[in-house]
């Protein structure tokens, strides 16, 4: 009978040769603190956890029995030793390995195991927006097995594998069980959704097909069934899986098909790790997270950007969340890496085939971002996608591609269906823009695959704002940034997937910006997971349908200096009241959004109330705008001209792909962007030579460039100035 013995205590930890012993227990990293304080300057090196392995241990060895050492998470290269002899290399942090240690043990053993997550060019990631932790940051364990047992050996697969191919119309379901033995064994006993089957193993490996009628359907939120599986040996080696009955489709026109029915997914995208414990998270820190995820209503997730841990992907499953799962092939092309990517990606599959929650495999993440499309990434890309099919042919592949990589590059026939990653409205442009490239892209490809993996912006509670803008890091302006996007996806349902970036507040320990270090303050909820942003709501109300509420906007935004102030709450009830001071003020019917322009005078109770629910929140007037609510004192540039300006003539507010039309006004642009350029060396560089980068400036107003730029006022007038002297080109 296969036994387990979790090795999470009695460890000892060593940061360097020299540094002094210290007692751990797993999960465990050692960037919880410095890989989130900011500075880009937390420790990576290799590091060594030791632990006594006694006899006493484990249980009684029959004749034959053996023993494996199971490492579900070390970040990022692992080299395993017993008793002073290397028995094994894995590279790779988000994926389980194992070792055998059967002939190697003695009656004390010392058992070490060396981390490593220092920079190199072989093993992915080395350069992304998150930290990279270093760590055994998930569980070990021990396996005993009996002689003849199901395979250890083979990328930590689970021993048995279940296809379920399903018939809609006829409600049945072909089920394909497989599993592979190492040892003597002539036969394997499967058990599927309650029927017995005996197979004989050949060559290993043994297989038994299944016919459900009446099959129940994995069917998302609404009812994710899910059937069990089971392999056993006469040895009493058994390995147990549960397994969905589902049908995926995806299709350029209607978007994503769940069991024949339109099922477009919408939702958010999750890091593994938090404030205080890095990714060293335990099964309670999972369940937190699925909670959150459920009251928001998302259906889907992408789990980014690399494997998460077997009990999250369990509770996917069990929650009807569908998934994008994806390997750390990200930002920058490494050409002594490929064959890491595939490693990755051969466990990522082999390890999480029976989840039916995974609808996608992901290639790559904006893997364009630091390198150039050519032949050795295009070759890689395709390796991957060949290889995603030979061991899945069941489900479709994928990739996330940075904002300003061409439509027509080739890497885009590569994948099964693709995703682009836009933050117009944020890092640059104009909200609409998100709107103009889906579209032109819908309209050039129709017979395309496209989704929304990455959109969002930063925010920090404390910053608010009575007119919010890009850049401000305001939680005001995030609930406009996050507005606009929903909007512009719910009209287009041919989106097969939309992920907000991020879900949660991350660790990114090179960033030092909106008011704090070393976190990406996209998230929808703080890093800690205690306080929902405003934004979390606008989704919760366009997502959740079971749990009537109504949220204010802008409770952490007392003091407000306007004679009357926008009042905003988010509910998935179709009719607002507010309430100031305890009176009705107005009723308005409508959509997720409600929005009231209130007087103050004073100080008032603001409550909304729908459907028996209601939020309450407290305003101030003031007669100064409190400045704990600014994150940098922008410049009030309201009126960038003398007098009102010559619709005529070119102006700041003109786009400069149109101020370019004009030979003269263009050249003035150029003169001053090459002025500009002298002092940016290579990002200049990446921007005069990518022409897509270059359209998308064009669709924007010069006044944008220029404060995204951080021009001054002055120099914005006296070149608005200027511009009013050219007569616009008919």
């Amino acid at each position: 009978m296969r036994q387990e013995i979790l090795l999470c205590e009695g460890w000892t930890f060593f940061k360097t040769e020299n540094s002094p012993a210290e007692a751990v227990s797993l999960p465990h990293t050692w960037n919880a603190i410095d890989g989130q304080d900011g500075g880009n300057d937390y420790y990576r090196g290799t590091c060594r956890y030791t632990r006594t392995l006694r006899r006493d241990e484990l249980p009684a060895l029959a004749n034959g029995d053996g023993v494996w050492l199971q490492i579900d998470g070390a970040a990022y290269t692992a080299e395993v030793f017993l008793n002073g002899e290397k028995l094994a290399r894995h590279e790779g942090g988000f994926s389980a390995f194992r070792v055998d240690l059967t002939a190697h043990l003695r009656t004390e053993n010392t058992l070490a195991i060396t981390v490593d997550n220092t920079d190199n060019d072989t093993v992915y990631p080395q350069k992304a927006d998150f930290t990279f932790y270093g760590g055994l940051y998930r569980a070990v364990k021990l396996l005993v097995v009996p002689a003849a047992h199901f395979a250890l050996g083979y990328c930590g697969a689970p021993g048995i594998k279940v296809t379920p191919v399903v018939d809609l119309a006829a409600k049945t379901a072909v089920v394909t069980a497989e599993a592979w033995v190492e040892g003597a064994a002539d036969t394997v006993e499967f058990t599927v959704a309650g029927k017995t089957k005996t197979a004989p193993v050949q060559n290993g490996r043994a297989q038994a097909v299944f016919t459900l009628e009446n099959v129940r359907l994995w069917d998302g939120l609404d009812a994710p069934y899910l059937y069990e599986a089971s392999a056993a040996l006469q040895s009493s080696d058994a390995v147990h899986t549960r397994f969905g009955c589902r049908v995926f489709e995806i299709d350029p026109q209607k978007g994503f098909l769940l069991n024949g029915r339109s099922y477009p997914l919408r939702g958010v995208s999750r890091h593994q790790d938090c404030k205080g414990a890095g990714n060293a998270l335990t099964a309670a820190h999972h369940r937190r997270d699925m909670q959150i995820i459920r009251e928001i209503g998302a259906n889907t997730l992408r789990l980014a950007h690399y494997q998460h841990a077997q009990e999250f992907y369990d509770l996917c499953d069990e929650n009807g969340l569908i998934v994008w799962a994806e390997i750390p092939y990200i930002t920058m092309h490494m050409k002594n890496g490929r064959a890491n990517t595939l490693s990755q990606m051969e466990e990522l599959i082999i390890q999480n085939y029976n989840h039916p929650c995974i609808a996608v495999w992901g290639l790559s993440n904006e893997i364009t971002a630091a390198s150039a499309v050519d032949e050795d990434l295009l070759e890689n890309h395709r390796l991957l996608n060949e290889l995603c099919h030979r061991l899945d042919p069941t489900r479709r592949t994928t990739m996330a591609n940075v904002f300003m990589l061409e439509t027509d590059s080739p890497i885009l026939e590569i994948p099964d269906v693709n995703s682009y990653n836009l933050y117009f409205g944020w890092y640059l442009g104009d909200l609409e823009q998100n709107e103009e490239f889906f579209d032109e892209y819908h309209e050039k490809y129709p017979d395309r695959c496209i989704g929304f993996s990455e959109y969002g912006a930063d925010a920090n509670p404390a910053f608010q704002s009575a007119a919010p803008e890009k850049g401000d890091y305001t939680e005001s302006y995030q609930c406009v940034y996050h507005e606009h996007c929903l909007a512009m996806i719910e009209a287009r349902p041919w989106l097969w997937a939309t992920h907000a970036w991020n879900l949660f507040d991350f660790a990114a320990d090179g960033r030092d910006e909106g008011g704090k270090n070393g976190e990406n303050q996209k998230g929808l909820v703080t890093f800690d997971r205690q306080m929902k942003k405003d934004a979390f709501y606008l989704y919760k109300a366009a997502w959740n349908k079971t749990e009537p509420f109504v949220h204010l906007c802008g409770s952490r935004y007392v003091e407000r200096t306007e004679v009357a102030t926008q009042i905003k709450a988010y509910s998935n009830q179709p009719e607002v009241t507010l309430l100031v001071d305890g009176k009705e003020f107005a009723v308005q019917t409508g959509k997720t959004v409600f929005t009231f322009e209130v007087p103050i005078s004073g100080e008032h109770t603001i409550e909304a109330r729908a459907a028996g629910c209601s939020s309450v929140m407290l305003v101030r007037k003031a007669e100064q705008e409190n400045p704990d609510y600014i994150f940098v004192k922008r410049s009030a540039v309201q009126n960038w001209f003398d007098a009102d300006p010559d619709e005529s003539c070119y102006s700041v507010h003109d786009k400069l792909a149109e101020i370019r039309k004009h030979p003269e006004a263009g050249a003035v642009i150029d003169r001053m962007m090459a002025q500009g350029a002298s002092a940016r060396g290579d990002v200049a560089d990446a921007v005069k030579d990518n022409p897509a980068l270059q359209r998308m400036m064009g669709r924007m107003t010069l006044l944008s460039l220029l404060k995204q730029a951080g021009a001054d006022e002055e120099s914005i007038k006296q070149l608005n100035r200027v511009l009013q002297r050219f007569k616009k080109v008919e």
